[in-house]
C-alpha cells in the first residue's frame, strides 16, 4: 500500500492503520494496491473495501469491491455451498446480469487515471465477463450501493423483513419489506407532530419551539401500533428517522425517550441533507427507475428531486447534493392561511415567501455547475404527501392507486388548477374532492402553495410523481444493514 490513494486522479487518504491491520487479518494477507473501506458494520468493522482500478505497478485490478466482513462472507459462502451460483444463473435474467456487469465496469473504468496508456481492467463484477461466478463479489457490490441484480437476488435469500419509519412533521409512516424488497406493509398516518411550531403556539420559557404533549402522545401511540405490526410480520431490524419538526423542537429528547420506552426503537433525527439523500435513494436510486423512465430517462443526470414535507421542503440534484427551505404544508398553513377558505392576499403572501426562498437558493448555487439541474432540470421528480395528493386529486382517484400515481406527470397547468380548486373551497367542501384524504384536507392548500411557488419560480413544465420516497430509501438501507451485521 502507498501513502496516498488515488482514484480517477483525485488524491484519497491512505487507510487508517487500524483499518489496514484489520483488513489484512480478514483477508489473511496484506491487501495489494490502493483501497478504502466503503461499508462498515455497526461496530465500525470493515465489511466492504473498494479497490483502485490499478495496482501500484500498473497491473489492472478488475475487482472493484471485495467482501471482507466475516458475517456477510459466511452468509454468501453458505449460499454458494448450497448451489447458489447455479441458482442465480438460472433465476436472474441474463440481460439483468449483463447490465450489472456493464454498470460495474463503467464505474471502475471511470476511476482510471486520465490518459492511462497501459493494460486496462476487463470484465464486470469480480472480473467476470458474463454470467455469475462469485456471489461474494456481487454481494459486496450490492452492499456498497451498487445496482446489482445478482446482489438483490442474494439479499432476497439472506435478509429478514425490515421496517422503515418516518416520523415527519405531518405524518408518521411505516414501510415493511421482506428480504427481496417486496412490500409487506405501507401505512401513512397523519399525527401532526409539528403542529404549532411555525407560529410558536408551543414554546418554552426562552421562546424555543416545543413539540406539544398532545402531538407527542399521538405520534408515540401510532409508533406503538407500528411496533406491534412489525412484530407480527417478523421484522428483525427497524430504522426510525425524525425530520423537520424533530430538528426544530427543543424537547425532541422527550419524544425520543417516550419512543424508546413504548417501542424499544431509537429515534434518529436526521439533517436535511440526509433526509434528501434517503428520498433520492427511494425515488431515483437503484430499483426506483419507473419514475425516471416515465420521462424517457435512462440516467439520473439532470434530475431535480422535490420533497415537500410538513415543515420543510428539500430540493436535491443528487444523492449528496441537497438543500432545504423552511416551508412545508403544515408550516405554511399555520403561518399564512388564517381564514377558511384562505383569503387571496394570504395565498399571495405564502406563495411569494416560498418563491423568494427558492430564488435565494438558486442564487446561492448560481456559480456551482453541480446544481445545473436546479436551474434547468432535464426532469423533475416529486415525492411525499402534497405532490402525490395533488396528483390524486387531478386524477380524481376515489381509492389509492399507486399504479396510476407512480410515474404520472403532473403538469404545471394541472397543478395550478388543483390549487385554485382547493384554495377557493371551504374545508367542509374541500374534503369531498376525490383523491384528497380527509385528514390532509386542512393543510393541502398550504402544501399546494409550496408546490406552485416552486413550479413558477423554476419555470417547471411538469413534475413526475413518485410514490417512493424516504421510506423506500431507508428500507433499502436497512436491508443492507441486516447483511452487514445480521440482527
Amino acid at each position: 500500500m502507498t501513502a496516498d490513494a488515488v482514484d480517477g486522479g483525485a488524491a484519497r487518504p491512505a487507510p487508517d492503520p487500524r483499518d489496514a491491520a484489520r483488513v489484512a487479518a480478514l483477508l489473511g494477507r496484506e491487501p495489494r494496491g490502493r483501497w478504502d473501506v466503503v461499508v462498515r458494520d455497526g461496530a465500525g468493522d470493515p465489511v466492504v473495501v473498494r479497490n483502485a482500478p490499478l495496482l501500484d505497478d500498473g497491473t489492472p485490478m478488475p475487482t472493484r469491491y471485495w467482501l471482507v466482513g466475516p458475517a456477510a462472507s459466511r452468509a454468501a459462502g453458505r449460499l454458494e455451498a448450497e448451489g447458489g451460483v447455479d441458482a442465480a444463473e438460472r433465476t436472474v435474467p441474463a440481460a439483468a446480469v449483463a447490465a450489472t456487469h456493464a454498470r460495474y465496469a463503467a464505474e471502475r473504468d471511470a476511476a482510471l487515471p486520465a490518459g492511462h496508456p497501459g493494460p486496462l481492467p476487463s470484465g464486470g463484477v469480480g472480473g467476470t465477463r458474463e454470467g455469475v461466478k462469485c456471489l461474494h463479489a456481487h454481494l459486496a457490490h450490492w452492499l456498497a450501493g451498487g445496482d446489482d441484480a445478482v446482489g438483490d437476488w442474494i439479499a432476497a435469500r439472506l435478509a429478514p423483513p425490515v421496517a422503515a419509519i418516518d416520523v415527519g412533521s405531518n405524518s408518521t409512516n411505516l414501510l415493511v419489506v421482506d428480504g427481496a424488497g417486496a412490500e409487506l406493509a405501507r401505512i401513512v398516518s397523519v399525527t401532526r407532530l409539528g403542529e404549532g411550531l411555525a407560529t410558536g403556539a408551543t414554546s418554552g420559557p426562552s421562546g424555543a419551539p416545543l413539540l406539544s404533549d398532545a402531538a407527542i402522545g399521538r405520534t408515540v401511540a401510532r409508533l406503538a401500533e407500528y411496533r406491534r405490526e412489525c412484530d407480527r410480520l417478523g421484522v428483525r431490524l427497524a430504522r426510525v428517522v425524525g425530520t423537520a419538526a424533530c430538528r426544530r423542537a427543543a424537547n425532541v429528547a422527550d419524544l425520543a425517550a417516550r419512543v424508546r420506552d413504548a417501542t424499544g426503537w431509537t429515534l434518529d433525527v436526521v439533517a436535511p441533507e440526509r433526509e434528501a439523500a434517503l428520498a433520492w435513494a427511494g425515488a431515483v436510486g437503484a430499483g426506483s427507475t419507473p419514475a425516471a423512465d416515465a420521462a424517457g430517462a435512462s440516467t439520473t443526470s439532470g434530475t431535480l428531486l422535490v420533497d415537500i414535507g410538513g415543515a420543510s421542503t428539500e430540493l436535491a440534484v443528487g444523492p449528496d447534493r441537497a438543500a432545504s427551505i423552511a416551508h412545508g404544508a403544515v408550516s405554511v398553513t399555520e403561518s399564512h392561511l388564517a381564514h377558511d377558505p384562505p383569503r387571496p392576499e394570504e395565498l399571495t403572501n405564502a406563495i411569494a415567501e416560498v418563491g423568494d426562498a427558492v430564488t435565494d437558493l438558486a442564487a446561492v448555487r448560481a456559480g456551482d455547475a453541480a446544481w445545473d439541474a436546479l436551474r434547468a432540470p432535464a426532469r423533475v421528480i416529486g415525492v411525499a404527501g402534497t405532490i402525490v395528493t395533488a396528483a390524486a386529486v387531478e386524477l380524481g382517484l376515489r381509492e389509492w392507486d399507486a399504479g396510476r400515481l407512480h410515474g404520472f406527470v403532473l403538469g404545471r397547468a394541472a397543478a395550478e388548477d388543483v390549487f385554485r380548486t382547493l384554495a377557493t373551497e371551504p374545508l367542509a367542501d374541500r374534503v369531498h374532492n376525490p383523491g384528497l384524504p380527509r385528514e390532509r384536507a386542512d393543510v393541502i392548500v398550504g402544501g399546494c402553495c409550496v408546490l406552485v411557488a416552486i413550479m413558477r419560480r423554476l419555470a417547471l413544465d411538469g413534475i413526475i410523481v413518485s410514490t417512493r420516497s424516504l421510506l423506500d430509501g431507508l428500507a433499502a438501507e436497512a436491508r443492507r444493514a441486516t447483511l452487514v451485521a445480521p440482527t
